[in-house]
This record gives C-alpha cells, structure tokens and sequence, in this order.
C-alpha cells in the first residue's frame, strides 16, 4: 500500500490522455479561443493543479501497476474502459465537423465526455492503487475540468427539456453510486492513513505480508517491527479458524517500537486456506496435535530469523488453548505466554455464565423458562452450534461489555486482502464453515485445561474482559490462582467483552507492557 516505484500503468493512461490532446491541438474548432476568455479562474485554476498532481502522482506509485491477486482489479478494469471510451469519444470528434459543440458533446451516456472520463479513469485507478493521494487529485481535477466542459456546454448548445421520469430515474441510480464511492473514498483514505501512521523503515525493521513453508503448506504471516533486533511476539488467533490477522494492527501498532509482531492465519483457514486450497480442499491435514506442530515451527523459523533463542507467545479465545499446550511442550523457546480471553473449561464457562444470568433475569422478574429450555437443549446436543444458542439466549441478562466493530476495522485496514473478504463470506453457511474446520471445533467442549497439569515453567499471563462470558473471565481468573508458573498475572480490562485488545487497545498494550516488565530477559 502507497509504494513509490514507477508506474507503468499509469504511464499508459498518461499516454492515452495526451496524444488524442496533442493531435488535437491542431483540430481545434475555430471559435475555441471566442469561449476560453470566458473561463472561469477557480475553475481553471483547480484544472491545472488537477493536471499537474494527476500527471505526476500516476507516475510514481507501483500500487498502480496490474495485480491479479488484488481485491481492487476491478477498479482497474473499470479505468482502463474509461480511458477506451475516451480514445473513442476524440476518434468520434477528428471524424466529426470539428465544432464547439462537437467537442463538448456526450458520449456513450457521459456528458462532457472529454472531460468526465479521463477524470473518471483516473478516480478509479487511484481507488484500485488504494492511493488517497491519486485519488483526491483526480478529483481536484474532476471539479475544474468538468464544470469548465459544462460551462462551455452550455454556451453552445441550448439545453435539452428533460421528463421528469429520465430525472428521477438518475436520482435513484446517482444516490447508492455516490454513496458507494463515498465509503470507498473514506476506507481508502483510513487505510492510508493507517498505513503511514506506522510506516516502518524496512533497513532496520520489518514489514512483510507474506507466506512461509510450515508443515507441508504455504502459511500466511504478517511480519512488523521497526527494529528486527527486538524481542518477537507471536499472535495465535481464535476460533477456531477465525483469522484476525488484517486487523492484528489495531492492537499492535502500539508495540511496533519494541517488538516484532507476527500474526497467522493458522491452517486451515484464512489467506493460508486459499492458499493451498488446491491440494487440501476439505482441510483433512487440520488436526489439534498438526495445529501444535505448524506452532512449533512457525517458533523455529523466527527465532533463527530474528536471532531469538525464545519468543512471545499471545493467544485469543481458543488460540490460548493452543498456546497453553504448546508452551507445556516447550518451554525453552517461550518467554512468556500472554492468554487473552482464556480458554479453559467452555463447558464449565457456560454454567457459570448461566447461573450468573438465570440470577439476573430473577432480580430482574424476568421470565426464565425460556433460557431454561434452551440451556437444557444445549446440555443434551454435541451439536456445537446448538451449544452456542444458549450465548444468546444469556445476554439480555449479563452485562454487556463494549466491542469493537471488526467490519470497520477491516475496511480501514491497510492489510485487508481479497482472501479475507471471501474468508468472512464463508462463513455465512454455518455448517460448511464449523465442517471445513470439524476436528478443531469438536474439541471446544471437550478440552479442559485443568486435565493437562498446572504446571507452567514459563511466565503466564491473563487479560480478560470484565464482562467476557464467553471464555468466562471468573474461571479465567481461577485458573491463573491454581496454576503454578515461575511469574503469573490475572488482570481485567472494565466495560470490555471477549476481546479486550480490540476494543481497548490502549489499554491493553499498557497492560501487556506492565507484564513483560516482569519477565526476566
């Protein structure tokens, strides 16, 4: 995202603005100069800086340059037929009689087409590049070189009577146009700005989206620190098979000075699930003991890469189960293990969080039967989905902590990628999400952390949400006081639900630094 480098794309589109423009010069229509006296200066003014800064900006972004891959090739299609429709509009003209009115003439449906397309095509390469600047400029351009065009219309050419219904029908297809443009417009100046508020100098840090070879696969990580030399912290995600990824940034940037942060889409799931979805369709390779083994050598790779005899290892939800085991399995190689939203016992987080809720609802006079039944249907299903009912069915009746709205996180992320999206939209078909990923989720209610051991040789730490009752934060808690480790911490985060590093960030990084303050080097 907003990468210098020349552009050859944009030198294309440069190339098919101004020959027709060079050719032009010497067709002119005679009167041209009796109307350009009439111009007027902002207008004409905004139409240089518009040239100036879309002539000069397309040049020097390689974000620009054709990637098949991208989620945004639509856009670049798209601009590509403007700057077509464009090259037909001035073949249209040299054929024509040369007038005023034929150079401000429509075509195609575009008014002013001389001016609205090459302004169009490159609005939308700079919404494909996700370049704010490229795409402020062309709009810059759009307001002086149009409403220069459609004055110029408007001298020469008597305006046409419209109907009514021609006028209402463009209203209601301007209206969804404009508003999708606006949302687009917003989410790529989020996302750049996002982008250059940790931008990182790669001499000395890092910051790669990438794949590496673990297990047989190709796994996608994402790789940022401004110094490669410090301390490397690895984000297990939930779920299972709930990637977070795209939006790690949220909650990491504040650690960007002091760590090298790794986020994974682990098997299975996510950019690595499309990535290999030629040859592991059906996700038969996903096992909880293969899940540990792609842990174990996700560890090796950073630490020979980053010259790290041990790292960090921070989970969510049921990332914490993956990381409680592995950090019993190796304890050399972890420096401390940070569970946020703790797995322990889903089972026994359900009661709990039941018997807090059918409280409530009485002192409230609510009526129960309901949550009884459903509670019950769940105790008696192995159907997970069917277990998961009872989450809602108890929360009217417990407090409500604050989250963090991921699907606006995910618009302004400058790491959100085609795969991601099509990630999210698998996971509209419950049944065919839980069955791609069947033998993580059907150890959800069956794993109890209590039956590995309590001892922990490595620092352990806990950060949960004061109002998390999906992994529930009072068994969190108890957990932590009978667990035995060299150096342990329960700490809460107020008015925050099962993820607290996304609708708290802040605080948490606070948190999180606080702890490693007490981990030996």
């Amino acid at each position: 995202m907003v990468h210098f480098g020349f552009s050859y794309v944009g030198l294309l589109f440069l190339i098919m603005l101004f020959v027709p423009n060079i050719i032009w010069a010497k067709n002119k229509p005679e009167d041209y100069y009796r109307y350009v006296k009439n111009e007027n200066k902002f207008l004409l003014f905004l139409e240089r800086c518009g040239e100036v800064l879309v002539s000069c900006l397309a040049l020097i972004f390689s974000d620009l340059n054709v990637r098949f891959e991208s989620i945004w090739s639509l856009w670049l299609l798209v601009a590509f037929l403007f700057m077509v429709l464009y090259e037909l509009y001035w073949i249209r003209y040299f054929r024509s009689a040369k007038t005023m009115k034929d150079m401000y003439s429509s075509f195609a449906g575009f008014p002013v087409a001389g001016a609205s397309l090459p302004c169009l095509a490159f609005f939308c390469l700079g919404i494909y590049g996700i370049n704010i600047f490229l795409t402020v400029a062309s709009l810059i351009l759009s307001v002086g070189h149009i409403g220069i065009h459609l004055m110029h219309r408007r001298e020469v050419a008597a305006p046409k009577k419209k109907k009514v219904i021609f006028t209402v029908i463009k209203v209601i297809i301007a209206v969804p146009v404009v508003f999708l443009l606006s949302v687009t417009v917003v989410s790529i100046a989020m996302r750049n700005y996002n982008w250059f508020s940790c931008c990182t100098d790669t001499s000395k840090g890092v910051c790669e989206s990438t794949y590496i070879p673990i297990g047989g696969q190709e796994q996608y990580v994402l790789i940022r620190g401004k110094d490669k030399t410090n301390p490397v912290i690895l984000y297990l995600h939930g779920g299972p098979a709930g990637p977070d990824t795209c939006i790690s940034n949220s909650f990491m940037d504040g650690l960007l000075n002091d760590y090298t942060v790794v986020a994974w889409n682990q098997r299975g799931c996510g950019r690595t699930y499309f990535r290999n979805i030629k040859t592991d369709p059906d996700n038969r390779t996903v096992t909880f003991e293969r899940a540990l083994e792609d842990v174990d050598e996700l560890v090796d790779y950073l630490c020979g890469r980053f010259g790290q005899e041990k790292i960090i290892l921070v989970g969510h939800s049921y990332g914490t189960m993956l990381g409680a085991n592995y950090i019993r399995m190796h304890p050399e190689k972890i420096r401390a293990f940070v569970g946020i939203g703790q797995f322990v016992d889903e089972g026994r987080s359900d009661e709990m969080s039941y018997e807090e809720a059918m409280a409530n609802a009485r002192a409230q006079g609510a009526d129960t039967s309901s949550l009884e039944a459903t509670y019950a249907a769940c105790q008696e299903s192995e159907d997970l989905l069917t277990k998961i009912n009872i989450r809602g069915a108890m929360a009217p009746y417990l407090p409500s902590g604050i989250e963090a709205n991921t699907i606006l996180m995910s618009m302004f992320s400058p790491y959100t990628g085609y795969d991601d999206l099509m990630w999210t939209l698998k996971q509209a078909d419950l049944n065919e999400y839980v069955n791609l990923n069947k033998p993580l989720f059907d150890l959800v209610y069956t794993v109890n952390l209590y039956d590995n051991g309590l001892e922990y040789e490595v620092p352990t730490f806990f950060i949960s949400g004061a109002c998390d009752y999906v992994c529930n934060h009072y068994l969190a808690e108890q957990f932590c006081e009978d667990i035995s480790s060299p150096v342990k911490e329960y700490r809460e985060i107020a008015n925050a639900g099962h993820s607290p590093h996304y609708s708290h960030p802040e605080v948490f990084t606070e948190l999180f630094r606080e702890m490693m303050n007490s981990v030996q080097p």
